[in-house]
């Protein structure tokens, strides 16, 4: 038995394995028969010896295509709609696409001006394309139906055939969605504009159905009409009026987006996205006039009781015969009638697209006007209209405005904003580009208007930044250029004797004075752009303007002082501070204009930032005149130095507990006992002041960055040589410490820095004020004597005139 055992429960096995696969075989058949007469696709035999094993045979590819051929949906079927993909496309254009339902108009009227672009260009080489009468006129045409709630816009383009209304509207409807979506979430790249038929879809924005009505030169008049909900149909219009040729939208609106029933702002979003299309944009717009329309008799006859009653005696006579003279003439009255004509939305040229010599300076003005929407007749000080070729081709008009925007400088770095339009093929884009110009020359006006210019699907978005990069550049040199040129073109910029000759050949005043008013409005760009711009920064040094001490309340460029330079001055000397008058009268200028150099006098609090940048200019370095490292040649200064060593070693000590770092022999003073400076990379007494107005300073983090006091004095005045001479007879007087103190403290304040302890040196002023006042130290001040109070007694006036305003109370 044991022999047997074995293989009997190996042969239970094997049949416990094969029934249940032949059985799931018998039904896998049986199912088979019951629903597909094709027979099975073969599969290939030794199938890991097979080199391609995944791919499928060409015959059996051939029979799944005639098999998918013939198959058709079952009549009790129960029918479904595939609406996932298009559910995902309209959430990708509403929610992703497009920011703005406002431009689903820029988006039909490019498409119109496209169709009307192609008729003409066709009716170049076949003129009989366009026909006759109304169909010659190629125009873009807007209607609203406010009771039917629909939009229409017309032109008189290519039109499309059924073909075309097939192709390029079904697109997305249809075969397209799933490529789209594929590669709007896969691929990354959205330059699909075309490709898919996008732009028409952003009507779904608006509209929740659509129709299409369209005739073509080579086919009958059709409709296309879609709910977006997955399916379309197109047929042949026997209903609505005969085109001629062309396209005509009709969008039936959304409850929710009755605002484009309103005139006014279908007009605003003409004028924004497509103000510059090369055809007319014309609204079948409402207007009210007054009309004269003949009177009623009842309404007559109520005139003449009102104007008979309201006569006097005297004045009848007359009135009679006015009467008798108007009861010839019929009665009328007038009444406001609402009529309807065509309105043309789009009056403004595209100059830009023209020769500059073609263009006139009254069309740059016009033009720069309406762009900017001023309304003033103020002129702009300056434009430059080129056309840039190479990687990136494109146009652009820049303009300079006659004046500065008062939050030009208080939204800086927060706002967005451009005032530089960006346009593809004369279509509006966006004007919220920082990447075309950089924030120091937001102030110019201007557009730029690319016809390859890569952009998203939606076209609110630049995709290459290379392409940025090249447009930058060129636009910055271009307004740079523009700039120059303003200051080379005004004579009150060049030198007498230039000037002089301006004025004796030229009799045109007009740009006399103009870069003087440039500076005034937007100077301050152009030393943001020093700070900002290193690639640009000589090129913007150049266009920098100041006062200096020798210039009269004139402007200067940095040219004009190096010109003016003594032989043997190396560096260019400056000073800041918070105005002109008070820098004229400051003691660091003393030396300095005894020796007749220049000085640049700097008074904007954004002058301290801009020296931190510009550090030299022409090889001539910049110094700070109220900083260490001043070089002015002094036979006498080694021995002033060793005869007043003691002083300077006794002083520094002396003031040990002030930080100050060192006292020096100064080669800048003339009149002045004693001036504090700075160290040379430290902030000047006038940044200490910026800085610690800041809301939202930290003085603790701010300690590194003051420079380190030096005291410098004057070994020529009278009270540095008697405070030398006491400090060599007693070192230890406390009464020559305090003198030295309030000394330094007098020096401090006059070159520009905050006291740390003004009551301490207040204290030090009141008792040198007591001591020439021949007043005891030891004097206090009188205490004031403490006074009983008193109850307070009213009068008997006082009581009496009481009791007489109650009395009167009680009579009202």
């Amino acid at each position: 038995m044991r022999k047997w055992t074995i293989p009997f429960v190996l042969f239970l096995l094997c049949l416990i394995f094969l029934v249940p696969d032949q059985g799931r075989k018998v039904q896998a058949n049986a199912e088979a028969d019951s629903d597909a007469p094709v027979d099975p696709p073969k599969v290939e035999e030794k199938f890991g010896a097979v080199p391609n094993g995944l791919s499928t045979d060409s015959d059996v590819a051939k029979r799944e295509a005639e098999s998918m051929s013939r198959k058709t949906l079952r009549a009790s079927a129960e029918k479904f709609e595939f609406q996932a993909e298009v559910s995902r496309l309209m959430d990708i254009l509403i929610n992703s696409l497009y920011s703005n339902k406002d431009i689903f108009l820029r988006e039909l009227i490019s498409n119109a001006s496209d169709a009307l672009d192609k008729i003409r260009f066709l009716a170049l080489t076949d003129k009989e394309v366009l026909g006759e009468g109304d169909n010659t006129k190629l125009e873009i045409q807007i209607k609203l139906d406010k009771e039917k709630k629909i939009l229409s816009i017309r032109d008189r383009g290519v039109g499309m055939t059924k073909e075309d209304l097939r192709k390029n509207l079904g697109t997305i409807a249809k075969s397209g969605t799933s490529a789209f979506v594929e590669k709007m979430q896969t691929s990354g790249d959205l330059n699909l504009i075309g490709q898919f038929g996008v732009g028409f879809y952003s009507v779904y924005l608006v509209a929740d159905y659509v129709e299409v009505i369209s005739k073509h030169n080579d086919d009958k008049q059709h409709v296309w009409e879609s709910k977006a909900d997955g399916a379309f149909a197109i047929s042949e219009d026997t209903w609505n009026e005969p085109l001629g040729r062309g396209t005509e939208i009709r969008l039936h609106l959304r409850d929710e987006a009755g605002e484009y029933l309103d005139e006014l702002k279908l007009k605003e979003l003409v004028k924004k996205y497509s103000e510059f299309i090369n055809f007319p944009i014309n609204l079948w717009a409402s207007k009210e006039v007054e009309k004269e329309v003949p009177a009623d008799e009842d309404e007559s006859i109520d005139e003449e009781e009102t104007s008979e009653s309201s006569s006097s005696e005297e004045e009848g006579e007359e009135e009679d015969a006015e009467k008798a003279e108007d009861e010839k003439k019929p009665k009328t009255k007038t009444v406001k009638e609402t009529t309807y004509e065509w309105e043309l939305l789009n009056d403004m040229k595209a100059i830009w697209l023209r020769s500059p010599k073609e263009v006139t300076d009254e069309e740059y003005n016009k033009f720069y006007h309406s762009l900017a929407k001023d309304f003033s007749e103020d002129k702009p000080m300056a434009w430059s209209h080129f056309n840039a070729e190479g990687d990136v081709e494109f146009k652009a008009v820049l303009f300079i405005p006659p004046k500065a925007p008062h939050d030009l400088y208080e939204s800086y770095y927060n706002t967005k904003q451009s005032n530089l339009k960006l346009y593809v093929r004369r279509v509006f884009i966006s004007d919220e580009f920082n990447e075309l110009l950089p924030k120091y020359l937001n102030f110019l006006m201007g557009l730029v208007d690319s016809d390859t210019l890569p952009l998203n699907v939606s076209r609110e978005m630049l995709q290459q930044h290379s392409s940025l990069k090249t447009i930058k550049k060129k636009l910055i040199r271009k307004a740079l250029d523009m700039i120059r040129k303003l200051a080379e073109e005004d004579p009150d910029e060049t030198n007498d004797k230039e000037k002089r000759d301006v004025e004796e050949s030229s009799e045109e005043n007009e740009k006399k004075g103009q870069y003087a008013k440039f500076w005034n409005e937007f100077g301050k760009s152009i030393k943001l752009g020093i700070i900002e711009d290193a690639t640009n920064r000589n090129r913007l040094a150049k266009l920098l303007r100041f006062e200096t001490t020798k210039s009269d309340g004139k402007l200067t460029s940095l040219d004009q002082y190096i010109s003016r330079m003594k032989s043997s001055q190396k560096d260019i000397f400056y000073i800041t501070g918070a105005s002109k008058e008070q820098l004229e009268k400051s003691p660091f200028l003393e030396r300095l204009n005894k020796k007749d150099y220049e000085v640049i006098l700097f008074t904007d609090p954004v002058d301290e930032y801009l020296m931190q940048y510009l550090m030299d200019y022409e090889d001539k370095k910049f110094q700070n005149v109220s900083k260490e490292g001043l070089k002015l040649k002094d036979s006498k200064t080694k021995e002033l130095k060793e005869s007043f060593k003691g002083l300077t070693k006794w002083w520094k000590s002396t003031l040990a507990s002030d930080n100050v770092e060192d006292v020096k022999i100064s080669n800048r003073l003339a009149d002045t006992p004693c001036v504090v400076v700075t160290s040379k990379y430290g902030w000047s007494a006038y940044m200490e002041k910026i800085m610690h107005s800041q809301t939202l300073s930290d003085a603790s983090k701010q300690a590194y960055m003051r420079g380190k006091r030096v005291l410098e004095i004057n070994p020529r005045h009278p009270i540095i040589k008697a405070l030398r001479e006491r400090v060599v007879t007693d070192p230890e007087d406390e009464s020559v410490k305090l003198t030295a103190k309030l000394i330094y403290q007098t020096a401090l304040m006059e070159s520009g820095f905050d006291l740390s302890d003004p009551k301490d040196f207040a204290s030090h002023i009141y008792s040198s004020v007591k001591s020439s006042l021949n007043i005891s130290p030891d004097a206090t001040v009188e205490e004031e004597e403490d006074e009983a109070e008193e109850p307070e007694v009213e009068t008997k006036a006082e009581e009496e005139s009481a009791s007489e305003e109650s009395e009167l109370k009680d009579e009202l």
